[in-house]
């Protein structure tokens, strides 16, 4: 950054220096607002549920989102031409005008640290949501809805137990 992006050259501290193309800096502060001189921006609580998905599938050990029950339909919509499984599919959050909290349903694969997954999930998803929409993120709980076993998959393989 130059020089003149990163001096401040005035006293009143609500203030920020002026800066063009390369040199703006993206930060976030307790008085990040969505309120500018020149409109409001509103972010819609799918948007945030949308990046909170697509953060958690990103973590190793995640084998799949949501609970039973949303993972039954993801599979059916999976299955249905013109439609596919949903990203937010295990993500409910709120959305407040500076804060968003959200609750992450996931399977895990097997042999994975849960107490380090979880972790690694909330750290991922609040990076991603304070980066890409200035809010704070105030909490986000994980439910680990099952775990996943690498024989799961191979349910159809071999032969049948009776005839």
């Amino acid at each position: 950054m130059s020089e003149q992006a990163t001096t401040k050259t005035t006293t009143d501290a609500a203030e920020a220096p002026r800066t063009t193309g390369k040199d703006v800096e993206l930060s976030r502060n307790s008085s990040t607002s969505l309120h500018g001189s020149h409109g409001t921006t509103s972010i819609a609580d799918v948007v945030v549920a949308k990046i909170a998905g697509i953060a958690t599938r990103e973590i190793d050990g995640v084998y799949d989102l949501g609970g039973t029950t949303e993972r039954a339909v993801g599979k059916v919509r999976g299955v249905i031409p013109g439609t596919g499984s949903s990203v937010t599919q295990g993500i409910d959050v709120e959305v407040g005008e500076r804060q968003a909290a959200v609750d992450v349903a996931i399977v895990a694969e097997f042999g994975v640290a849960i107490h380090q997954l979880a972790g690694a999930i909330r750290r991922n998803i609040i990076n991603a949501i304070e980066q890409m929409t200035g809010l704070e993120v105030t909490e986000v709980n994980v439910m680990v809805h099952d775990v996943h076993f690498a024989d799961d998959d191979d349910t159809d393989a071999g032969e049948p137990r009776v005839q």
